[in-house]
């Protein structure tokens, strides 16, 4: 293995440093690639956001450069990132590794200029954490800030923290990123490493689709000027912080499926990651064409959800068939798994449909139970063959045939009516006949305590009805989702984006 013996600018101190072989951690990292111009700026941008850098040396002429960290844990840090994440300043990838040395020493005049922006940088960065106040990083920062609260509306696909990252990611360094829910809408918090990052993201993606026609971005700053990430899950991350525990969710013996890994290493990105105050935009999605969408494919699944950690008091297909079928989907087949009756394959039409109930209900709470809904391996879930027992037959359920599907007419009005689960009813189909008290006397005598009920006020076969949680909520769309309420009129239950 040959080394390159790289002299320091005054000439007095020689970094040497292998090209291949895996150096032991040092607050000293070597920077190769870099563009031929590069300035201190850039080069600072990539690790300020791991920490203090205390000496930075550029080599303009061999394009590398050196930098120290102000401890050992920061580069280690860094170098872990941007394993799993390749940097690139201007569409130029950038590799980072650790020098021989173990701090670095010039007393040269002429690197006055790398050694003032350092000074400057590091100042930028101090003053920016006194202005973020709390001892767990949270603060309200004045003006604009590298943290995005993102609104994703019309939400026909499921956007995943993964797909967040791939778009926003050809912007600048993503650190970290929180998904959540609220008022029926999906959100997320996403943190750059440099204000300048979240600045172009949103003057670019503001008000753009991820899919064609659908999931439309809504962009803002947020007030929070650092984020506080505590697990590496499928709801949050810290790219920065491999060793998070996933929460909760963490031991894959409660829901029987295997659980894959967090952290930035589980997640070896898909797609080419830009850092660096000098972005290229996204091909097609100019700020003077903010409708264009980003044109990415829709994700690529089997239809097939496994789901778990049910109660298994409660047997039965059509529970399963009304929370998946009624609100998310036509689930065409049932099967409850023959050694283990908490879990269950549930077939929808295509796997748009089996994305979408997966992504609303995961997580939920079921008879008492937190459900697990992951991909299942199986492409679909076969009938059982004729010399099946009979416990067997029993166990596979066919609704293909049901006439309660109500997605199976392209462009179908119920595809804008998808919401998650939410504590507040739908109901329609309802007949003139039936009266505010005989709806509310037909939840409660199943058990469910209605807190508000209110009529549409422009069409009476309408109405909203808010319970007192979002699990009751749940068991009573199973209940009495196509209750007859007539001799030829079935209630129809979903979930609604409205409160009474």
């Amino acid at each position: 293995m040959s080394s390159s013996h790289l002299s320091t600018v005054d000439g007095t101190d020689r970094l040497c440093v292998s090209e291949r072989a895996q150096c032991v951690p040092s607050r000293v990292l070597h920077l190769r690639q870099l563009p031929p111009d590069v300035s201190e700026q850039e080069v600072l941008s990539l690790a300020l956001p791991f920490g203090r850098v205390s000496q930075l040396i550029t080599l303009k002429t061999k394009n590398q450069a050196f930098l120290e960290m102000a401890s050992e844990e920061a580069a280690v840090t860094m170098v872990n990132y941007y394993t799993s994440a390749t940097p690139s300043i201007r569409s130029q990838p950038v590799y980072i590794q650790y020098s021989t040395h173990r701090e670095l020493k010039t007393d040269n005049m002429t690197n006055q200029r790398a050694q003032a922006t350092l000074q400057a940088m590091n100042a930028g960065a101090v003053h920016s954490g006194n202005m973020a106040s709390g001892g767990e990083g949270r603060g309200i920062a004045p003006g604009q800030s590298p943290v995005l609260r993102i609104i994703v509306e019309n939400l026909f696909y499921p956007v995943t923290l993964e797909v967040l990252q791939q778009i926003f990611s050809k912007f600048g360094s993503v650190l970290k990123i929180i998904t959540f829910t609220r008022n029926n809408q999906f959100q997320a918090l996403l943190q750059f490493s440099d204000t300048v990052h979240a600045q172009h993201a949103k003057a670019t993606l503001d008000g753009q689709n991820i899919y064609n026609g659908c999931c439309t971005l809504r962009i803002d700053f947020s007030k929070l000027s650092v984020l506080n990430v505590k697990y590496n899950n499928d709801k949050s991350r810290d790219f920065t912080r491999a060793d998070l525990p996933s929460g909760e969710l963490e031991p894959a013996a409660t829901f029987g499926v295997a659980l894959p890994p967090y952290g930035a290493a589980a997640f070896p990105p898909t797609f080419h990651q830009h850092t660096g105050l000098s972005m290229a935009p996204v091909p097609g999605s100019l700020v003077s064409h903010p409708r264009v969408s980003l044109q990415m494919a829709p994700p690529a699944v089997h239809s097939v959800l496994l789901v778990s950690n049910l109660n298994p008091e409660v047997r039965g297909h059509t529970f399963l068939f009304h929370v998946f079928s009624g609100v998310y989907g036509d689930v065409q087949r049932v099967k409850i798994l023959f050694n283990k009756k908490e879990n269950a394959l549930v077939q929808m039409s295509d796997a748009t449909q089996a994305q979408l109930a997966m992504s609303h209900l995961n997580g939920q709470r079921l008879h008492g139970n937190v459900i697990r809904v992951t991909l299942s391996k199986h492409p679909v879930v076969q009938l059982p063959r004729g010399g099946a027992g009979q416990e067997e037959q029993a166990l596979t359920r066919d609704f293909s045939g049901s006439a309660l599907h109500r997605f199976k007419k392209p462009g179908s009005k119920n595809f804008n009516n998808i919401f998650p689960p939410s504590a507040t009813l739908h109901l329609s189909n309802i007949p003139s006949s039936v009266s505010e008290e005989a709806l509310k006397d037909l939840f409660s005598l199943n058990g469910f305590a209605v807190k508000a009920f209110k009529f549409f006020q422009k069409d009476r076969k309408m109405a909203l009805m808010q319970l007192a949680s979002v699990e009751e909520a749940i068991e009573a769309l199973i209940a009495l989702h196509d209750h007859q309420l007539d001799h030829n009129q079935h209630l129809r239950v979903s979930f609604s984006k409205s409160t009474i």
